[in-house]
């Protein structure tokens, strides 16, 4: 059963925290195959070092285009940085889902280094009486939540949801959620919610890269209301249950960029990225935020309110590129091996 035969089948809470705060209008991208010029070294045309890294998000199961991504990758970017998984990185969290995707990233290239982000995929464990069984009438089915999470940190090799990783120097920071909703609130499900301790860290390494003059990549799975892709449509205006603050805490930094997943919509839209405006931050250049799309089935609007499947074959991703005075960030089509299009963002804290 797939993400939305879920969200059907459980229904999806109403949005909680009230105050919703006007999005940034949507950035104008141009065809990739206008890239900013580098040399093939690391090496920005217009002089300095430029660290190149990728984003994924959503696999759900989806081993052989997660492959045919993680091949593409390679070719485009074989010195790549890091790779960054902004969650659903399994269908629904078992330990021998977990290990499927380790084998398939293992007979694979690819970076060395791997951020990963926790998504609601990890936590549908419960919904089955066997890996076989569907049984949401009975959920939980004996599976506690603290097992939920102890096999995505047994998987990704650390023992908090949130965590900091280095890509070529470039600080990128993963959230997620601390709780998963249903376990505490039977009108809740997928719902996130982060703990005063997320919140503080988030707000220290922020304020700690911005003294340093380095923008700072923010990788989480759900997306923030009235962002990017999708985010303006019913189906995604509750996903937080702290939403506010979050923006709050993200809006003050001008060099902020924000990935997010779930949606699984297209990459061809005009939404994909847009700069966020948080009134009262004092930032009124607003932080960057892109739509990762997904590896496994891509979604858009339906024209009425809410989504439609997208035909034929779909397989999205990311290319970063941050060099010293921008950062250019690429959308790409793992199925067909091209650019979809770019995006050029001038930096405000350059050193």
């Amino acid at each position: 059963m797939d993400r939305r035969s879920f969200m059907a089948s459980t229904g999806r809470a109403s949005l909680l925290a009230g105050g919703a705060l006007t999005a940034g209008a949507a950035l104008t991208a141009a065809p990739a195959e206008a890239a900013t010029a580098h040399d093939g070294r690391g090496h920005h045309g217009g002089g300095g070092r430029t660290v190149r890294f990728n984003i994924i998000s959503d696999i759900q199961g989806d081993l052989a285009d997660f492959g045919k991504a993680l091949d593409d990758l390679h070719r485009i970017n074989p010195d790549s940085a890091g790779l960054g998984v902004a969650g659903d990185i399994t269908p629904r969290g078992y330990d021998f889902e977990y290990a499927e995707v380790r084998r398939t990233l293992q007979r694979h290239r690819h970076p060395k280094n791997v951020a990963w982000a926790i998504g609601n995929h990890e936590f549908y464990v419960p919904k089955y009486s066997d890996p076989d069984t569907l049984a949401q009438e009975t959920w939980p089915n004996g599976t506690t939540e603290d097992s939920l999470f102890r096999s995505f940190y047994n998987f990704a090799g650390r023992n908090k949801v949130y965590t900091e990783a280095s890509f070529g120097g470039i600080p990128v920071l993963t959230l997620g959620t601390e709780r998963y909703a249903h376990y505490h609130d039977a009108k809740l499900w997928d719902e996130v919610w982060i703990s005063d301790a997320q919140f503080a860290w988030l707000e220290d390494r922020l304020a700690y890269w911005a003294r340093r003059r380095k923008p700072v990549m923010v990788l989480t799975h759900h997306p923030l209301p009235n962002t990017v892709s999708g985010t303006r449509n019913k189906l995604y205006l509750g996903d937080y249950l702290q939403p506010d603050r979050l923006l709050s805490i993200l809006g003050r930094h001008k060099d902020v960029f924000l990935f997010s997943g779930h949606t699984h919509w297209d990459l061809t839209l005009s939404d994909w990225a847009v700069r966020r405006v948080v009134p009262g931050t004092g930032n009124l250049d607003g932080f960057t935020v892109v739509n990762t799309s997904a590896v496994q089935t891509g979604w858009t609007d339906d024209g009425k309110g809410g989504e439609v499947a997208v035909e034929g074959s779909f397989n999205q991703g990311l290319q970063v590129e941050v060099g010293p005075r921008t950062v250019v960030i690429k959308a790409r089509d793992f199925s067909r091996g091209t650019w979809l299009k770019q995006l050029t963002v001038p930096l405000h804290t350059t050193a």
